[in-house]
């Protein structure tokens, strides 16, 4: 890859949309409010404001799909399955959250009942069978099909998602339905076959994922085009890429051919950020936080990788089957709305503010408290420098949010119990995934990033246990740097129920090599590629599988199935602290990926302080958290170098994000430039 060209990445939020751009080794940065109606205008706004008629790389993460499916705002597609099975999007996996156990109201929320994805008039039965072995139990029948599929076209949808039974042994009933479609309502209309989209074992997670990617090919294709169109007429000739659950990245036009997998592609650009920045910075275990205005992800790193499942979950049950990294979202964010309950007590969250209006200090519309509010009430936030001095708080506004909520507390109470609730909240996000992943916080570090990670995550160092805090460069945005940290990857994948024992091995070996020469059709011969193989299996009687097993690359022999076999073992002792090596074990999924090495952001080396000492640039105030107001004084992060030091409190500021080190806590600067926060002894 020319180097001496621009590499783009831009990640697309819910409040802002972040534009970063890498120019020989010099990092740009723009932070742009997202249009929610088009969300096109954003990226091309930033795309714009720093250039990408010079790149040849435009790396791209959305959440339009995302905000479409939980926003129901989404195309009318229609569903082919087998005759009898129409209702298993309502079914689902037959099991409710905890919070839904004893609650007699509780609906599935994609249900027929409530915002259904796709309404039961428009999921029609096809006569047809397969049995477990993909034998033919009954053929189709392609009259009845003609009907149902005629049926469709009179309700003009704009999609058909194809999901038969079985089909992931053979896709033969599936791809003639598709054929049936194309006869009856046109070659233009754009289908979503289960066979080709997730061949994967479990009917239900297989139609919920041909379904969304229905949804996501008609969502992001059009949005696609317009995108492409915008970025040619800047002047745009290189190659632009998704990012996809897991941030591996993929040209446009593959990622176009399974769609589903982009839908949660931001936050996963988050994690991949934090892995190769704490791999620079000899730290590799790391609880990765990413606070925005909307929501806090939250995921982790152990041993210098992204923990990685192989579904992800939209909503309870709303499941897509892909490769994701393990990530936990919380509805609290800088704008997360500020509340009274029931019972006359402060809530926060998760109902937002979003960019538009944004909290009311934004002066665009907005009456309601957020925690950004509070944040500047408390003095965190300069109402007069925001966003690198382009934007201005109004703090008036804040307080009038404030004063009208309908609570006996006072100003302080308020403040204080607004801002704590939102931290505590945030908190308990962290602490779910560190007990999930049985994992001890005091050996991880916390990385504080997304514009409102800084500002509130060194609070937390306590209450969460944690190493130390560390804030990278370019905090409000990193998860666009992530984007252009990331590799090439092309995978391929098929679940065949096979007991891992000598017997299986030429089986195994067939489906490996189908697999490789489907991956290797994509690939350039000469793009170096590195192959890995993987696969998912559980012990016998478990009902769910252990994922991402790697697997040997060379012959499968019995040799090599006695090392499957091992190696699921480590695994399964690894994530669980349990070993059952006399247990049998079943193969679920097969994978092959091959990752293409890309071009990578630099981050630049700091100098140490020369002569002189670091001083304040001023200092301010700060109230309504704890007793009395104190001063807190008042750095550049531009002025830091490496080797400095500094002890709370202390407000750090930089362009597009705030660093507030709480009293008791002490910060240092690293290589990089990176701020890292240690809570002091008591």
């Amino acid at each position: 890859m020319d180097m001496s060209r621009a590499m783009v990445g831009v990640d697309v939020g819910g409040t802002f949309t972040d534009v970063v751009a890498v120019r020989d080794g010099v990092i740009e940065t723009r932070k742009v409010p997202t249009d929610l109606l088009d969300t096109t205008n954003s990226v091309l706004s930033g795309a714009r404001e720093l250039g990408v008629g010079d790149a040849n790389v435009f790396n791209h993460a959305s959440t339009a799909g995302l905000n479409a499916l939980l926003t129901r705002r989404i195309p009318k597609v229609g569903l082919l399955c087998t005759a009898g099975h129409r209702d298993i999007l309502d079914i689902g996996q037959n099991w409710r959250p905890a919070d839904a156990v004893t609650d007699p109201r509780w609906r599935r929320s994609f249900g027929d009942a409530m915002a259904p994805l796709v309404p039961r008039y428009l999921r029609r039965g096809i006569r047809e069978r397969l049995a477990a072995d993909g034998s033919v139990v009954a053929k189709l029948d392609e009259e009845q099909a003609r009907k149902q599929i005629r049926v469709l076209g009179r309700c003009e949808v704009e999609g058909v998602a194809i999901c038969l039974l079985n089909a992931y042994v053979s896709g033969e009933h599936e791809l003639r339905l598709a054929a049936l479609v194309r006869e009856e309502l046109g070659d233009e209309i754009p289908i979503a076959v289960s066979s080709v989209v997730s061949p994967l074992a479990r009917e239900y997670q297989r139609t919920s994922t041909t379904v969304i990617d229905a949804i996501m090919g008609i969502t992001y294709g059009e949005y696609s085009k317009r995108l492409d169109a915008g970025l040619r007429e800047l002047g745009f000739e290189g190659q632009w890429n998704y990012a996809d659950c897991a941030a591996m990245l993929a040209p446009v036009e593959v990622a176009m051919a399974r769609p589903s997998r982009v839908i949660f592609s931001g936050p996963a650009a988050g994690t991949s950020a934090c892995a190769h920045f704490g791999a620079l910075i000899e730290d590799q275990d790391l609880l990765c936080v990413d606070v925005g205005g909307t929501s806090t992800d939250v995921s982790v790193v152990v041993g210098g990788k992204p923990i990685v499942n192989n579904t992800v979950e939209l909503e309870h049950d709303m499941l897509v089957s892909t490769l994701s990294n393990e990530i936990t979202s919380v509805g609290a964010g800088g704008g997360s709305i500020v509340w009274v309950g029931d019972t006359g007590e402060i809530q926060v969250g998760p109902k937002s503010a979003g960019a538009d209006p944004g909290p009311a200090c934004y002066d665009r519309g907005g009456t309601e408290p957020t925690m950004t509010d509070a944040c500047l009430l408390v003095g965190i936030l300069d109402e007069d420098r925001f966003l690198g001095g382009e934007g201005r708080l109004n703090r008036e506004l804040a307080l009038a949010a404030f004063e009208r909520l309908e609570t006996p507390l006072d100003l302080s109470e308020r403040v204080f119990n607004a801002f704590n609730i939102g931290l505590n909240n945030i908190a308990e996000g962290i602490v779910d995934i560190v007990i999930r992943n049985g994992i001890d916080p005091r050996e991880f570090s916390l990385v504080a990033y997304g514009a409102a990670g800084p500002m509130l995550l060194p609070s937390l160092i306590r209450l969460i246990g944690a190493k130390r805090a560390i804030v990278p460069p370019h905090p409000g945005l990193f998860s666009a740097l992530g984007l252009l940290s990331a590799d090439m990857v092309f995978m391929e994948s098929r679940s065949r129920y096979l007991a891992l024992v000598p017997d299986s091995a030429s089986e195994i070996a067939e489906i490996y090599a189908g697999l490789q020469r489907e991956v290797e059709a994509q690939v350039d011969a000469d793009s170096g590629a590195v192959f890995r193989r993987s696969f998912d299996a559980r012990m016998a009687g478990q009902a769910y599988e252990t994922p991402f097993i790697d697997a040997p690359n060379g012959e499968i022999d019995e040799a090599a199935i006695g090392e499957m076999v091992t190696t699921f073992h480590d695994v399964y002792e690894q994530r669980s602290g349990n070993r059952f090596p006399e247990v049998p074990l079943q193969a679920v999924t097969f994978r092959v990926q091959a990752t293409v090495p890309t071009a990578k952001a630099t981050f630049v080396e700091l100098d140490p302080r020369g002569t002189g000492e670091l001083s304040p640039s001023r200092e301010v105030e700060v109230e309504h958290l704890k007793g009395a107001p104190y001063q807190c004084k008042e750095y550049q992060r531009g002025e830091l170098c490496r080797g400095d030091s500094l002890e709370g409190p202390a407000i750090v500021r930089e362009a597009l994000s705030t660093t507030f080190v709480p009293p008791g806590q002490t910060l240092g600067v690293g290589r990089y430039g990176e701020m890292l926060i240690r809570q002091e002894e008591s």
